[in-house]
């Protein structure tokens, strides 16, 4: 069976999911969505999904949305990537939980005021105020990192493949690599995993698909 994953390359939380399949070893295949020309609103999309929102994973019978949840299939189906025992377990989901609040929730948004939405239309007091919110999670990412090659544990985890979701795309959005040695360094130990590739070279669709 080759699992689905309804996607598109500008999507840090697509990638979560895309590169935690990867990584595993599952077979899939990406099925592109415009969604800057509204594919993600389509009558058919949201027969998917109703919340409106990429990714979406398609497996036999089963439809997942929400990446985090993908993740947790893939630990389930291959037993890879949760953390050797229970208290490890907790500490994935805690990681993925604080992406979801900290780190991707806000950096996704910040990228695409500051890169995606027309320069008339960029709303430059949220742009500021979530760009002090990034720096703040940085901050507190590269602080964990200084003493550990991996969030969880002695290996990379869902952990790892949730909170890099938006750190290897090149549209500014205040995030410096060079500046944060310790993300530098975590981010090129992702990077070197057997599989690892750019979402851009991930998944179909990018910026330069539609300048």
């Amino acid at each position: 069976m080759t699992v689905k994953l309804y996607c598109f390359g500008e999507s840090g939380n697509a990638y979560k999911a895309a590169l935690t399949l990867t990584l595993a070893g599952i077979d899939w295949t990406p099925v592109y969505v415009d969604f800057f020309n509204g594919g993600a609103r389509s009558p058919e999309f949201l027969a998917l999904n109703p919340m409106g929102e990429v990714p979406v994973m398609v497996a036999g019978d089963l439809v997942l949305s929400q990446s985090g949840v993908m993740q947790a299939w893939v630990t389930e189906t291959t037993g890879r990537f949760g953390g050797r025992d229970a208290a490890e377990a907790r500490e994935v989901l805690r990681w993925m939980f604080w992406d979801n609040h900290k780190m991707s929730g806000q950096a996704g948004s910040l990228r695409f005021m500051m890169n995606f939405l027309p320069e008339e239309k960029r709303p430059q007091e949220a742009i500021r105020w979530l760009s002090g919110r990034v720096t703040a999670s940085l901050q507190t990412l590269e602080r964990v990192l200084q003493d550990r090659d991996w969030l969880v544990g002695d290996g990379p985890t869902t952990a790892d493949f949730a909170c890099c979701g938006y750190l290897f795309y090149p549209e500014p959005f205040g995030f410096d690599r060079r500046a944060l040695p310790a993300i530098d360094a975590w981010l090129g130990r992702i990077e070197a995993l057997p599989g690892w590739k750019h979402p851009y070279d991930m998944m179909p669709g990018s910026p330069a698909d539609r300048a």
